[in-house]
């Protein structure tokens, strides 16, 4: 990615999906076509039919533990950057949804957006959306 912009930030990592996601989906197609075959082996259908569900409730619930974890790292940064440049702690009425959109707000922007995330309770996409010198976070997955 060459500069990161409101148009371009958004990331979803495919391969990851592709390579757990697609597994999991025929796993459980197999499993089925067990359990609907006449003379296929129900325990074996059962068996991987459960198997299945679990795989596919970890995949997601992986992903969003690791994003939580992410999440509670940008406040801390954002809490902190905010004090660093202003001497006074962030506002706690503020939204966990806007501090991780005002991350992409440039040290200058910072400040006066978050009073205006406050002020007119601005979603995170109007903030990303206001922001005129954007602030790369490539390091989110």
């Amino acid at each position: 990615m060459n500069e990161q912009n409101f148009k371009n930030h958004s990331q979803i990592v495919y391969g990851f999906y592709l390579t757990t996601g697609v597994p999991i989906l025929i796993l459980i197609g197999i499993a089925v076509c067990h359990l609907l075959a006449e003379d296929g082996d129900k325990n074996f259908g059962w068996t991987m039919l459960l198997i299945g569900w679990i795989l596919l409730t970890f995949l997601f619930r992986s992903r969003s533990f690791a994003l939580k974890a992410q999440d509670r790292a940008i406040r801390a940064e954002e809490n902190l950057r905010y004090f660093q440049l202003t001497a006074k702690r962030i506002d706690q009425r503020i939204t966990l949804q806007q501090i991780i959109a005002l991350r992409f707000a440039s040290d200058e922007e910072m400040p006066a957006l978050t009073q205006r995330a406050l002020d007119e309770n601005l979603t995170n996409r109007q903030i990303k959306e206001l922001i005129k010198n954007w602030r790369a976070d490539c390091s989110r997955v």
